[in-house]
C-alpha cells in the first residue's frame, strides 16, 4: 500500500470522526481536507461516505445497551416500538429528497466556495438560535427521546434533509432543529446521535452498490484505516460532546463555522490556496 496514500486515509478518518456529530459539516470538511491534501475523484467521494460507518458504529457502541434494549422489545415493548419508529420517520425526509436529487447535489455544490457559504451560513443560524433561546427561556418540552410524538420526529427529519447540501451539516440541522421544536438539548444531541445510524448506514450502503464498478479489493486497506480512524475519534468526540453540552451552547461552534468559512473564501478568491474541485 502506498503509505502516502494511507496517511491521507488516516487523516480524512480522523477529520470524519471529530466532525461528524459536532455541528460543523464532516461533509464539508472531508471535501475541504481532501481538497488541501489533493485526495479527490469518484472514488475519494465513495470514501467519504463509506468511512461515516465509522462514526456510525462509534454511537453504536457508546449507546449499545439503549439500542440492545430497543432491538430486543421491537416485538414486546410499546416504548421500543414508538422510539425505532420515531427513528423511521426522521430518516424518511433525507432519504427520499437524497435518492431524488443526490447526483445533481454532489454536480453542482460539492465543491469549496459553496461548502464554505454553507459553513458562514450555518453559523449565522446557529447564533439566531442560541440567542433567541436565551432572550425567551422556555422549558423544554422534551426532556427525554423516549417522550418524543411521530410529529416531532418528523420535523427533526425535514431538519435533517437540508443537510444535503456540503457545509450545511447533519448534526447541526437536527439538533438545532430539535432545539426550536420543543426538545432539550441533550435529548436533541442524543436523537441526532441515534438518527445517525440508519442515516450513515443506508449511505454507506447505497454509496457501495452505485460505485461498485469502481472499487476492488485492492481498496478494502484504505477504507479500512479511514473506517477506523472515524471509529476512534468519534467515539472520543461523542463522549466529549456529552459532557461539554451539561453546560455550554453552541455559539462556539457557529463562531467556528463563520471564520473558518471567511477564511476559505478569502483564501479561494485571493489564490492563497489552490482549492482543487
Amino acid at each position: 500500500m502506498d503509505l502516502i496514500l494511507a496517511l491521507k486515509a488516516l487523516i480524512m478518518g480522523i477529520v470524519e470522526g471529530l466532525t461528524e456529530f459536532l455541528p460543523i459539516s464532516s461533509t464539508g470538511h472531508l471535501i475541504l481536507a481532501g481538497s488541501l491534501l489533493n485526495f479527490t475523484g469518484e472514488k475519494v467521494k465513495v470514501f467519504e461516505i463509506v468511512i461515516q460507518a465509522g462514526a456510525m458504529l462509534a454511537v453504536c457502541w457508546e449507546y449499545r445497551a439503549k439500542i440492545g434494549t430497543v432491538l430486543s422489545g421491537l416485538l414486546v415493548d410499546s416504548k421500543a416500538q414508538k422510539f425505532a419508529l420515531n427513528l423511521v420517520i426522521a430518516f424518511m425526509p433525507a432519504a427520499v429528497l437524497g435518492l431524488l436529487f443526490n447526483t445533481k447535489i454532489k454536480a453542482v455544490l460539492f465543491a469549496p466556495v459553496p461548502v464554505a457559504l454553507a459553513f458562514i451560513l450555518g453559523g449565522i443560524v446557529i447564533l439566531w438560535v442560541e440567542r433567541r433561546h436565551k432572550a425567551n427561556p422556555v422549558a423544554a418540552r422534551i426532556e427525554s427521546v423516549d417522550d418524543m410524538t411521530a410529529l416531532d420526529a418528523l420535523k427533526i427529519g425535514v431538519a435533517q434533509a437540508f443537510a444535503l447540501v456540503p457545509g450545511t451539516s447533519r448534526s447541526g440541522a437536527t439538533i438545532i432543529g430539535g432545539m426550536l421544536f420543543g426538545l432539550s438539548r441533550k435529548a436533541a444531541t442524543e436523537f441526532s446521535f441515534f438518527l445517525a445510524i440508519p442515516t450513515l448506514m443506508a449511505a454507506t450502503v447505497y454509496s457501495l452498490y452505485k460505485a461498485r464498478a469502481l472499487l476492488s479489493a485492492a481498496d478494502a486497506p484504505l477504507f479500512g484505516i479511514g473506517t477506523v480512524a472515524a471509529f476512534v475519534s468519534a467515539f472520543l468526540c461523542v463522549r466529549w460532546l456529552l459532557r461539554y453540552i451539561s453546560s455550554h451552547d453552541f455559539s462556539i461552534f457557529a463562531w467556528y463555522r463563520i471564520v473558518f468559512g471567511i477564511v476559505v473564501l478569502v483564501s479561494a478568491y485571493s489564490g492563497w490556496v489552490v482549492w482543487a474541485d
